[in-house]
């Protein structure tokens, strides 16, 4: 596994934290985000092959602008979901839609009990629905589950059985299969390691006893085979600059050789996957403000040695 920092070329945003990125068809969408002077609005486009920057013309009712959102992607229909967020003392409860194909953002009219307004949370789509797990609104921070059904932009309140975790933001939540990897966060005071499953077909939580869990918050994971690569964050104490890898099959954490040069300590970035290669941008080490791309080459080591076909343990 080899580190760069490729040359790219357009007009990258500006430096930022607290941002949106997915992946849709070989091209990195980055939505909003602040800096020392306040959030932003604007969509910008990575093309991942050609390392190439563009900020495209949008159509529609764009939401406004806000960080520490969150969003996912629905491949079949190129649609990206974003809900959440803020700016300032201010929290969002609402819903957009960003069409991929037509450039065109929407704010559907949804039914049902609306989340409560929160930013850093997370968020999942599996089985044409939009899963929302916890987050913090400036009062207190939350463990609850909420389910959108994206046929018919229902909203429900999900009553989840097992030991859940503490309410809690800056966590991450991966999708595996249909188990939701909820790992690390902040309750605003301490930092956790504690890593939660979420099974999505029956709504229970199980919580992964392991000797020793690393600490994290406003981190980044991807998975990728049976590892879960997660990358950067706070400790508690300092940004760091880690890769750590989970094997979810072995629920061990495993250490392997990065060649190249780390990007520098850092949270509150993004981390995306595409054709073996894994692309962190921005973020905020506690001064700085970051608009840099690394770029980790995963090449055969993401296939050869990992099963791709695996489930996830549930049991205790």
């Amino acid at each position: 596994m080899y580190w760069s920092r490729p040359i790219t070329y357009g007009t990258p945003p500006k430096p930022v934290r607290g941002h949106a990125s997915v992946v849709v068809d070989g091209i990195m969408y980055v939505f909003g985000g602040s800096d020392s002077r306040g959030c932003m609005q604007n969509v910008y486009m990575l093309e991942l092959d050609t390392f190439t920057w563009t900020k495209p013309i949008v159509h529609g009712d764009r939401p406004p602008p806000c960080r520490a959102h969150f969003a996912a992607v629905d491949e079949e229909e190129k649609k990206i979901y974003m809900f959440g967020g803020g700016d300032g003392p201010t929290y969002y409860n609402h819903l957009y839609v960003f069409d991929t194909l037509s450039m065109l953002w929407t704010q559907p009219e949804v039914k049902g009990p609306i989340p409560s307004p929160r930013r850093a949370h997370t968020t999942v789509i599996w089985n044409k629905t939009f899963y929302l797990f916890g987050g913090g609104d400036s009062d207190r921070a939350l463990n609850d589950v909420h389910a959108l059904d994206l046929n018919t932009f229902t909203w429900a309140t999900i009553e989840t059985t097992g030991p859940k975790p503490i309410a809690k933001g800056y966590q991450t939540g991966t999708l595996v299969g249909n188990i939701l990897v909820v790992y690390g966060g902040s309750d605003g005071h301490a930092c956790y390691g504690d890593i939660h499953l979420l099974n999505l077909e029956t709504m229970e939580w199980n919580d992964v006893k392991m000797s020793h869990n690393p600490k994290r918050l406003s981190h980044a994971t991807v998975c990728i085979g049976s590892f879960l690569f997660i990358m950067a964050g706070h400790d508690g104490h300092y940004y760091s600059n880690d890769l750590l890898l989970l094997n979810l099959i072995s629920m061990h954490w495993e250490v392997r050789k990065v060649y190249g040069q780390t990007p520098s300590p850092r949270g509150y970035h993004t981390m995306v996957f595409y054709d073996s290669r894994l692309f962190v941008f921005g973020g905020f080490d506690g001064k700085t403000f970051y608009n840099d791309l690394h770029v980790l080459d995963l090449s055969s080591w993401a296939y050869l040695p990992q099963i791709t076909n695996f489930s996830i343990d549930m049991s205790d």
